[in-house]
């Protein structure tokens, strides 16, 4: 289900509400990079798609269709790409369509569009198209039903309009074209959206309306672009607004109820409206702030369909399976797996027919220049400091490592102390998971997949240690029958005691549905993992040649010597939630936690509150 339409209505036979994010190219790099963490984060809150603007004349036409493709492949958000015929030829208007659906995009916002930048009119390009209604058309006629196609709707009017009966009429050409959603513009008076609304179901259009909101963010911004689009404000909200406008919490308080009202008045309407598209204009805490005080609240099967994040690539959308080592590192596996013809799937997948691409330069480099690496890492020269970052990692205090990309996962939290503590005691830890016996689908920390169902993971750890250490271990961890590991050296030297094949780490139950077993612990990933984990190591060294010479010679030394080793601990019913740590608290007295208040597991019931 990846086109708008279907899925509002499924969450119309749902009884659920949706909402969704609009966002627009930045000008520079920087405002990229930026923009793509706050996207990570907005996810979160569980849009059901978020689509791109697209600059007058194709102005931004290469970064938004580069946004569709990373959102596709590597966020694994849905997307709605716009696409406007504003002195576009017909060449780049097919371009864009090919590259939208070569990245798995099922949703086009057709429009008109605004004159480019320093002209006033309108013109059409030679054999170009002279209104949206072309665009629909030329869409339809090129890609069958491939696309849902969104169109323009103007609650107030359409600023050109002869009429309100001649710009309905011209609405309803549209959707008889072949156009499946309405997008409004932004307003600020629910009665006449309202108004609005049930004219064009008059109409006959049944067709979704998707009601654009824009939240208030500043007093400033507020009227500039209500200004420049003309938009209608009722006189008692700048009556409101008027005293407070100088203090910008004020401002966003009123705005954020004024606006919450707004769409409960929209949504309680007698036109089909169960959902908001938020205009974010680039920035997260008006959406957030709405989205709380309307208690929309996301879901899991939104936010977290699988334990691992979804790409909608075209040929990616069919994949169930992969292997945990890269849970940290999604863009490093994309890429290693870009040329694979079929990805694992099913219920155990097969790791290892498909042969994992080469390291590439693009898969390891790190997102810190030398400057980066010291303000987040600092100078480690030794390993008692590299273990002290690794510690600061599981403990929350540190944003990122080398082997992940971003801060540990939520359900780490549970197991975070053990975690620093056996980091502190010389076992880098890079991977890890807590088990888990029946914890609800909709679960804050560990829930995924479809609502009403149960998860399940056995206890994983992945680490590098000492060969001195290692071989303390194993003979703890040979003795008992329920733990099964992996270890090898930066040569290759492995050492196992797991059966070949994969081991399902993660699995759920779901209503009307088998089980779901999607993440996977396999000897063959394992080795194809190893190369690009110690690679990390010796960029990590890399950084430092120069600034800090000690320190690159440290953490070579590690990560040339160390091993890298995975162990799962299968009785994921075992009541004890330590017992992945007991080896080490066997070695290592001092890393044991009793001392302290023991973390809780889940079981059957969320208790990581």
């Amino acid at each position: 289900m990846v086109k708008i339409s279907d899925k509002i209505r499924e969450s119309e036979r749902k009884g659920q509400p949706w909402w969704s994010f609009e966002f627009f190219p930045p000008r520079t790099n920087d405002g990229w990079v930026n923009l793509y963490d706050r996207i990570e984060r907005m996810k979160l809150l569980g849009p059901i798609f978020v689509d791109i603007t697209w600059g007058a004349g194709g102005a931004t036409s290469e970064a938004t269709t580069a946004f569709v493709k990373t959102a596709h492949s590597e966020l694994g958000l849905e997307t709605c790409m716009h696409l406007t015929c504003t002195n576009m030829p017909v060449e780049m208007v097919d371009a864009a369509l090919k590259d939208a659906k070569e990245s798995g995009c099922r949703n086009i916002l057709a429009l008109r569009g605004d004159p480019p930048r320093g002209t006033e009119e309108w013109t059409a390009a030679e054999g170009g198209f002279n209104h949206a209604i072309d665009l629909v058309k030329h869409i339809r006629k090129n890609y069958g039903d491939y696309f849902d196609i969104g169109i323009a709707g103007f609650p107030e009017g359409h600023p050109h309009s002869e009429s309100p009966e001649k710009e309905m009429y011209h609405l309803r050409k549209k959707v008889d074209a072949g156009a499946n959603v309405i997008f409004t513009q932004m307003f600020y008076d629910a009665d006449v959206f309202i108004d609005w609304g049930r004219r064009v179901r008059a109409a006959g259009i049944t067709i979704p309306i998707v009601p654009g909101i824009m939240p208030i963010q500043t007093y400033a911004a507020f009227k500039r672009r209500t200004d420049f689009a003309k938009t209608i404000v009722p006189q008692q909200v700048w009556d409101m607004l008027e005293p407070i406008k100088d203090d910008d919490l004020k401002v966003r308080e009123f705005g954020t109820k004024f606006v919450a009202d707004m769409c409960r008045k929209i949504l309680a309407a007698d036109i089909g409206i169960n959902g908001i598209h938020c205009y974010t204009m680039n920035l997260s805490r008006g959406t957030e702030m709405l989205l709380e005080e309307l208690n929309f609240v996301a879901t899991a099967d939104v936010v977290k369909p699988l334990p691992w994040r979804l790409s909608l690539t075209q040929k990616r959308r069919t994949e169930t399976t992969r292997p945990i080592f890269w849970s940290n590192r999604q863009r490093s596996y994309l890429s290693r797996t870009a040329d694979w013809d079929e990805f694992p799937n099913g219920r155990w997948g097969n790791q290892a027919s498909p042969a994992f691409g080469d390291i590439t330069s693009l898969a390891l480099s790190l997102p810190h220049n030398v400057k980066d690496a010291t303000t987040l890492w600092g100078t480690p020269r030794s390993l008692s400091d590299i273990s002290a970052l690794f510690a600061a990692f599981c403990r929350g205090q540190l944003k990122a490592l080398p082997w992940s990309d971003q801060p540990a996962a939520k359900e780490t939290t549970v197991i975070s102390e053990p975690l620093a503590r056996i980091n502190e005691a010389g076992f880098l830890t890079i991977n890890s998971q807590p088990r888990v016996d029946g914890a609800s689908s909709s679960d804050p920390a560990y829930g995924w997949g479809p609502k009403g169902g149960y998860v399940y993971q056995k206890a994983y750890l992945e680490f590098f240690t000492s060969p001195e250490h290692l071989e303390k271990l194993l003979k703890l961890i040979e003795a008992n029958p329920w733990t099964t590991y992996h270890a090898v050296n930066k040569q290759g030297d492995l050492r196992t005691n797991a059966a070949e094949g994969p081991n399902a780490v993660t699995w759920g139950v779901f209503p009307g549905a088998e089980v779901i077993q999607p993440t996977v612990v396999d000897g063959e990933a394992f080795l194809a993992w190893k190369d690009e984990a110690f690679e990390l190591g010796s960029l990590w060294a890399s950084l430092y040649e120069t600034s800090s010479p000690e320190s690159a010679k440290a953490i070579s030394e590690v990560f040339d010597t160390f091993y890298l080793v995975n162990i799962v601990y299968n009785d994921y019913r075992d009541p004890n939630p330590d017992a992945i740590f007991a080896p080490f608290y066997s070695l290592f007295p001092e890393t044991s936690p009793s001392s302290s208040p023991k973390p809780e597991q889940a079981n059957g019931t969320s208790l990581a509150n």
